[in-house]
């Protein structure tokens, strides 16, 4: 990992692929990763990590299956939002967002257990910046 300041600009404009987040640093044993996104995740879960979402421009929303329902957070540009662990969730975008997220280096992005993985998510670890 460089030791040089990093753009998130410059590293959104990197690369164009959806749902295939990029590692930008990492923090102790966590990667702090930026992706793009538009369109509908996957339901997953992450069973030992709660997953960290900020939204750095347009409007991320994360359905999730909570024990008294069914409910869905709407992250406008600058909010954030923490999944916590064992909570099944779909991000979904209606528009292109892009989103910085927190997660332990090696987390899967389609977490522990998930639905079927359609062909525009990048089941990944997070990819280096190119």
């Amino acid at each position: 990992m460089t030791q040089e300041p990093v753009s998130l600009a410059h590293a959104l404009d990197s690369f164009s692929e959806q749902w295939s987040p990029r590692i930008v640093t990492a923090v102790n044993d966590y990667d702090v990763r930026v992706a793009k996104v538009e369109g509908e995740h996957v339901w997953h879960v992450h069973d030992h990590t709660d997953e960290f979402f900020l939204v750095l421009d347009g409007e991320l929303r994360i359905a999730l299956r909570e024990p008294a329902g069914e409910r869905t957070v709407v992250l406008p540009k600058g909010s954030v939002f923490t999944v916590p662990r064992g909570t099944e969730h779909k991000p979904y975008a209606t528009a292109l967002t892009a989103i910085l997220m927190f997660e332990p280096t090696g987390t899967l992005t389609v977490g522990d257990r998930h639905d079927e993985i359609p062909d525009h998510v990048d089941a990944t670890t997070g990819h280096e910046l190119g």
